[in-house]
């Protein structure tokens, strides 16, 4: 089943006729007064003002005219009634038929069921009395049914113009409602300047492609994504990341599209256009966020599945009740059945839960937090422990080479030159290290490794200038049978308690140094673990490094639980193990070796700055590379649930209080309730819980 965007309802993607598809997402829809709002909401907002208008000022006249000043203008006995609600039944209550019609061919009932039910019943009812009065019909309503109330045009009517005026206002709060995503659709400019055949063109940005140079000046939006090819300025990511401080950038850095060019000329080359963008895929995501279903959505959808057939139901038993068994007067029993159908309509139900969705999946997107379904923003709120990757998560994974050792006679720069040669193949965040260190030194780097493996969780073994030479840990050492004394060892151990990773080398079997890295704490790691922990949330860190270096690291963040020596494919596993003890485990991650970790927790959490494959396996993606936006996702999801079930707090309140009063479980006392007011408490009903979610948008994630 899909659920109706626009009014939250459920319907069968095989027999609904209705849908459309926007940015490579089909959306799916109830009837067509629905798909109308999806595709053109400003034009179906315009009629519904009128409409709304039409039958109130109608409904109001109907009500004049009947109640403070009757009078018999054309012809006796409500003809001029009969008049001024018809227009109002047909023309501004259209929609809810046509809704009916499309639920009957969907095989659905839908919240228009009810409406047109209940005011079909008072509309043909008060009609048919009108003209069996006037003797054009044949006396079809016995006498003893006209006790109480004659007609029901007034209630008809102004049935019709609240739910109206309810449905309006409901509209116009739901637009502001989705003014992030919107907002972040309005950041991509519609013009590009690119390079071609050495001239400067300025295109629609629909039409740059992949690898087009573009330049773009200061003050202008950086059209699509890309790297910077020449230039240099600072760049307002803001609308992006949250991040207030423009981000410097140079070549080879990588610019978002919808982003500002602040000071100088960027010639950048285009690497992501069209729906690939990341402001496209922002807003994909939000919209899918709030298409998906949650768990307690389907608790509610549960329930909606019944409501209908049951209320139906409840009317007819309590006209039943009060008119055959207990005898009162067909007008008044006639009242409460209305009464029923009207209070009755779930439009609140089925917006509950999507509009705490769309505004605080849009929320997350200003702070740079993206939520691929609304399962994930629920399920956030339940977390017990959080995982964290060491490197690039909580590190920078910029190390920098602190140390270098030597040992059985060979000097420091032989073990740099032989360290650097065999890293300049290797992609592993120390490699740049050693690299650059060797660079600097001035030694020659133009040996070539003449072969070179990588081995996962330990090191690499290469052949160079035909010596065998291993490099990593002490793992991969004792695995080739390099022997390291004692002396040797104390220097690690020293070296590891100082929180410094540590890389041996051997040179044909024989240990012949050891290089020392050290890699500098995120801003923000420390703060966002005591933040997790005083929301009593465990920490658990996970590396490959070694357990010396691993704990000096977790010391320092106030990391209790340590994982350290993991290989890649022990990650999911130490995941599924806290898993099966209970707790609800997110994983915090960048790298292409985390990606299973994330797939496996019941929250996986990708840094944006990691790999695509580490961005697809998690389920929440965190643009800015910032560890304590892992508080505000908790913070954001636990407030956002809380307005939910507020929601549907108010969404059922109004049903399950005045649902008993309808059907007249008050009448002993004396009490009961028009449908008019009915009208006014469902529409009131589908108010509130809008303006609830509304109230989201104040919410300030902390810093």
């Amino acid at each position: 089943m899909a659920k109706d965007i626009v009014c939250g309802m459920y319907v069968d993607e095989d027999k609904t006729p209705f849908k459309a598809e926007r940015r490579g997402v089909t959306y799916y829809f109830c009837s067509e007064a629905c798909l109308k709002t999806f595709l053109a909401p400003e034009i179906e907002l315009r009629n519904l003002k009128i409409l709304t208008v039409f039958a109130l000022v109608l409904g109001g006249l109907t009500a004049f005219f009947e109640y403070v000043y009757p009078v018999d203008l054309l012809a006796p006995n409500h003809v001029l009634l009969f008049l001024l609600a018809t227009p109002v039944q047909f023309i501004a209550g259209w929609r809810f038929y046509k809704g009916t019609w499309d639920a009957i061919k969907a095989r659905q009932a839908n919240m228009d069921t009810l409406i047109a039910i209940g005011t079909t019943a008072a509309w043909f009812y008060s009609t048919l009395y009108t003209f069996q009065d006037l003797g054009l019909f044949p006396q079809l309503i016995p006498a003893t049914l006209t006790e109480g109330p004659h007609v029901y045009f007034t209630e008809s009517g102004l049935i019709i113009g609240f739910i109206l005026l309810g449905k309006t206002m409901e509209h116009i709060v739901k637009g502001r409602a989705s003014e992030a995503v919107r907002k972040l659709l309005d950041l991509q400019p519609r013009i590009a300047t690119v390079v071609r055949d050495n001239r400067e063109l300025q295109i629609p940005v629909e039409e740059v492609q992949v690898g087009d140079v573009i330049i773009v000046r200061p003050g202008e939006r950086i059209p699509v994504d890309g790297v910077v090819v020449e230039g240099y300025s600072s760049v307002d990511e803001s609308m992006i990341t949250g991040e207030s401080i423009p981000s410097e950038k140079k070549k080879d850095d990588v610019v978002i599209g919808g982003t500002i060019n602040k000071t100088g000329l960027l010639k950048m080359k285009a690497t992501r256009v069209g729906s690939d963008t990341m402001l496209s895929q922002i807003v994909r995501m939000i919209e899918e966020a709030v298409l998906s279903k949650t768990p307690i959505q389907r608790i509610a959808d549960k329930v909606s599945a019944y409501f209908i057939p049951v209320v139906v139901a409840i009317a007819i038993t309590s006209f039943i009740f009060w008119y055959f068994i207990i005898g009162l007067p067909f007008g008044l029993a006639f009242t409460m059945l209305i009464a029923v159908l009207i209070i009755a309509c779930p439009c609140a139900l089925g917006i509950a839960t999507p509009a705490a969705l769309m505004i605080a999946a849009g929320k997350g997107a200003q702070y740079g937090i993206l939520f691929k379904s609304g399962e994930y923003l629920e399920k956030a709120q339940k977390i017990d422990v959080v995982i964290f990757d060491k490197t690039g998560t909580l590190t920078k994974g910029e190390s920098t080479l602190t140390d270098i050792k030597s040992f059985n006679g060979f000097s420091e720069r032989v073990v740099l030159k032989y360290a650097a040669v065999v890293e300049k193949r290797s992609e592993h965040p120390l490699a740049e290290a050693v690299v650059k260190e060797a660079l600097n030194r001035g030694i020659d780097l133009n040996l070539e490794p003449e072969s070179f493996n990588i081995i996962p969780g330990q090191g690499v073994y290469a052949l160079v200038d035909k010596h065998e030479v291993l490099l990593g840990n002490r793992k991969l050492m004792q695995d080739h049978g390099v022997n390291i004394d004692n002396s040797v060892e104390e220097e690690i151990k020293h070296l590891e308690e100082d929180g410094k990773t540590v890389m041996l080398l051997a040179l044909d079997r024989r240990l012949i140094g050891a290089i020392a890295l050290s890699d500098t704490l995120k801003e923000g790691a420390m703060e966002a673990i005591q933040k997790l922990k005083k929301m009593n949330i465990k920490v658990a860190m996970l590396t490959g490094d070694n357990k010396r270096t691993a704990n000096a690291i977790a010391k320092k963040l106030g990391i209790d639980m340590v994982f350290a020596e993991v290989l890649p494919s022990e990650k999911a596993s130490i995941v599924k193990k806290l898993k099966d003890e209970g707790k609800v485990v997110a994983m915090v991650g960048d790298g292409v070796n985390d990606a299973p970790a994330l797939a496996q927790a019941d929250i996986g959490i990708a840094i944006g700055s990691g790999t695509d494959i580490a961005k697809e396996a998690g389920g929440i993606i965190l643009v800015k590379n910032d560890p304590r936006d892992v508080v505000s996702v908790i913070q954001l999801s636990r407030k956002t649930v809380r307005k939910i079930k507020q929601n549907l707090f108010w969404a059922f309140i109004y049903n399950v209080a005045l649902i008993p009063v309808a059907a007249g479980a008050l009448y002993p006392l004396g009490v009961t309730l028009n449908p008019i007011y009915a009208a006014i408490a469902m529409a009131s009903s589908s108010i509130t819980v809008t303006i609830n979610s509304m109230l989201l948008t104040l919410f300030r994630l902390e810093k």
